[in-house]
């Protein structure tokens, strides 16, 4: 590495940590507001809340890095060409380009980097971080109880302390008892007592001197009733035992957020992206099946099939799931290969159901007769993948079918002999006269059954539509869930591409500025970063919505920044001065001095 690398990358390092740590921060700062009221003042330890700060500074990392990128970059550049370092590199005959070759590298490396941790470092810390949130959320506040003031924490009671030498003991004692659920029924009155609490604070002594106990039954009747019992009980001493296990932080198992998406790394999140597309496409094929039989009319001559390309990818997803289920079985044969050789017989027949591993056949044995119908199903799949049944399955299947259809034969011809034959002598009816279809024609009319058929369809109609209208919803909103999950993919990568493209603002820019120190480089900084959230918000809220594609929406942000990186890069080549006044004044001088000339000429 040359000497002016060296010196670059060197005065770069120091303000990029220095940047990070104060914008990690700045970030964890503003995360930690949103969780206040609930994490504070329920008398957590120490150890807890350096547990979740750390959990908060790892997750919020991948935001740190683009706005440390950008600031350190600029402030790097600034400081050169406020002291003439970068006019001496470029006089040297070194160019820009050449001068930012080590801060690119290294930002490239940190791009990588930040890959990484977004993919297999930040779902682990949100997984626990989520778990401990819930926790401390779930754990009820600190035991504090102040004078003059009824406390209600403890459940099913009511605590009133008018006096508190120190923790311990206290003075002028009210406590409401509504354990039994019927209001104020029972109280109890004490001079003075003593708050103890034992068992590592899992439960509480209340130890009461010199009180009255109120107790009053509940009135189960009407008012002409006998009046209700009422007793009074006077104690020298009462102790009362609470249960605090609510002010105990229990911590609750991680997998109870598996299907966050958060949580997920890429694989994941692509697998769940399978799980709903074949959601929705079963969805979409079983509505054809099912949507057949509220058109009577139309089924009897036209059938509704599934579209060609929704049963290509409803066998597709299922073939997937047999082929996770059955490594799932197999994973849980081969686990408890050693402890029972019937679980290994079990899952043997079920391999030997489907497929023989050293052929590309299939096997049915003789115990599983009752699954070949199951197989004329399956077939054609099977032949679509290459794999033809064995003679000994089809000759079966053949059996069963031909054993069926016989059976079918003898069922219509019992149905046909059942019907009763005219007597002879009569003649059968074979159409219909005008006066009989008159005759019916009247019955239809007079039992206003026209109205009533015109009921019915519009029942079934609306009945239809609801049902449509559900299966819409339900379709839309996995739908929806569906582009969350590209989102939460494709930002995997976004957020560490933008360490990038704020470097490629930052150094063009600091090189035209010619500002070092935490002045103007903050302040554009900041601009630029606001700029850069706010186009990230927007473009994931089109995504999430539909109007555009989840790729657009998440690249948004850095398609629109990038032109910028570029055109300050070719100005901060060209030693423009965007930013002095000098240079506006005479851009100024020089309009109006073309408009007048423009105005000698037209006159």
């Amino acid at each position: 590495m040359k000497k002016l690398d060296k010196l670059i990358l060197g005065s770069f390092i120091g303000p990029f940590f220095l940047t990070f740590v104060v914008v990690d921060f700045i970030l964890l700062t503003v995360n930690m507001l949103k969780y206040f009221d609930e994490i504070f003042g329920k008398g957590l330890g120490f150890m807890i809340y350096m547990e979740l700060i750390s959990y908060f500074v790892i997750s919020i990392s991948p935001m740190a890095f683009p706005l440390a990128v950008l600031l350190s970059s600029l402030m790097t550049f600034g400081n050169l060409g406020e002291h003439f370092e970068l006019t001496a590199i470029k006089a040297s005959g070194i160019s820009l380009l050449r001068a930012l070759r080590p801060i690119g590298i290294f930002v490239v490396i940190l791009t990588f980097f930040a890959y990484l941790s977004n993919n297999y470092l930040v779902p682990k810390v949100n997984l626990k971080t989520f778990s401990l949130l819930y926790d401390i959320r779930m754990k009820s506040p600190s035991l504090d109880i102040k004078e003059g003031v009824f406390y209600a924490g403890i459940p099913n009671y009511s605590i009133k302390v008018n006096r508190k030498l120190d923790d311990v003991r206290l003075k002028d004692i009210i406590i409401y008892d509504h354990s039994s659920g019927q209001g104020n029924i029972n109280v109890i009155l004490a001079d003075s007592g003593r708050m103890e609490s034992f068992f590592n604070d899992r439960y509480m002594r209340l130890t009461l001197y010199n009180g009255v106990n109120y107790k009053e039954s509940r009135a189960s009747r009407g008012i002409s009733e006998k009046p209700v019992d009422f007793s009074r009980t006077n104690f020298s001493e009462n102790e009362m035992i609470f249960n605090l296990e609510s002010f105990q932080m229990n911590r609750t198992p991680e997998d109870l957020w598996s299907t966050n998406r958060s949580i997920m790394n890429i694989a994941k999140l692509r697998q769940g992206l399978d799980s709903i597309a074949g959601e929705i496409n079963s969805i979409v094929y079983y509505n054809y099946l099912t949507t057949e039989s509220s058109y009577s009319y139309f089924g009897r001559n036209n059938k509704m099939t599934p579209p060609v390309d929704i049963v290509e990818r409803k066998e597709y997803y299922d073939s997937i799931r047999v082929l996770r289920a059955k490594s799932r079985e197999s994973r849980q044969s081969s686990q408890k290969e050693e402890g029972s050789g019937k679980i290994q017989a079990s899952s043997e027949n079920m391999d030997s159901l489907f497929f023989d591993r050293d052929s590309s056949t299939v096997l049915l044995s003789d115990s599983t007769e009752n699954l070949l119908l199951d197989s004329l199903q399956i077939e054609p799949i099977l032949e679509k993948k290459g794999v033809t049944p064995t003679s000994t399955s089809r000759r079966n299947v053949t059996t069963l079918s031909k054993e069926n259809d016989t059976n079918s034969q003898r069922l219509a011809e019992d149905t046909v002999g059942n019907v009763p034959k005219p007597a002879s002598g009569k003649s059968i009816i074979t159409e219909f006269t005008p006066e009989m279809r008159a005759n019916m024609d009247s019955i239809i009319e007079k039992g206003n059954y026209r109205s009533r058929s015109a009921t019915v369809a519009m029942n079934n109609a609306r009945t239809l539509k609801n049902n449509f209208s559900s299966k819409l919803t339900q379709i839309n909103n996995l739908e929806r869930e569906f582009r969350r999950f590209q989102i939460a993919w494709y930002q995997k990568y976004t957020t560490a591409v933008a360490c990038i493209a704020m470097f490629l603002i930052g150094a063009p820019l600091g090189a035209i500025i010619k500002k070092g120190g935490l002045g103007m480089p903050v302040l554009v900084s900041i601009i630029f970063f606001i700029i850069y959230y706010m186009l990230t918000i927007t473009g994931e809220k089109w995504a999430k919505e539909g109007i555009t594609d989840p790729l657009l929406g998440t690249w948004f942000s850095i398609l629109v920044l990038l032109p910028f990186g570029l055109f300050f890069l070719k100005q901060a080549r060209k030693d423009a001065r965007l930013f002095e006044v000098d240079y506006y004044t005479e851009l100024f001088k020089k309009l109006r001095l073309f408009f007048r000339r423009m105005l000698v000429k037209t006159n």
